[in-house]
């Protein structure tokens, strides 16, 4: 009989993102992942705490783009009513204006939605640790960024 390998407690994760074919893929491949499960998902920023208190996930990751209320907002609200929930704020690359947003609200880190999933994990499990992990695709200053 072969031994199952994964770990007795699963990392519960919550998956905000509004475009449905995006949440799912992503919802998918974090589910293949050994020690993940996605517990709960939100398709609105405003959906993510009532999402959170019924799943009681370990980590949120929140688009930072959410209708309702945005990803940031959301990291907020979630430090107010589920302090134990460590959140990351997904963001498209070459922007760093987040950043500074989002850990500000609370977020655990920042990383770039569209890299691979094994950085995401990765993350996941650095923020578990109590580290705050920034994608340096978003600390780099953008082509539009002032110089100082």
């Amino acid at each position: 009989m072969p031994r199952d390998h994964r770990p007795t407690h699963s990392v519960r994760v919550l998956l905000a993102e509004d475009r449905t074919t995006t949440r799912g893929a992503l919802a998918l491949l974090l589910g293949m992942e050994a020690g993940l499960t996605v517990v709960a998902q939100a398709a609105r920023g405003d959906e993510v705490v009532d999402a959170a208190l019924l799943s009681r996930p370990d980590v949120a990751l929140l688009d930072v783009e959410l209708p309702g209320i945005g990803g940031v907002e959301a990291a907020a609200a979630l430090r107010e009513e589920v302090p134990d929930c460590r959140v990351l704020i997904l963001a498209r690359s070459g922007r760093s204006d987040p950043v500074r947003r989002a850990l500000e609200a609370g977020a655990a880190g920042v990383l770039v939605k569209d890299g691979p999933v094994e950085d995401l994990t990765e993350a996941i499990r650095r923020v578990l640790t109590g580290e705050t992990v920034v994608d340096p695709a978003l600390s780099a200053p953008g082509p539009h960024a002032e110089s100082r």
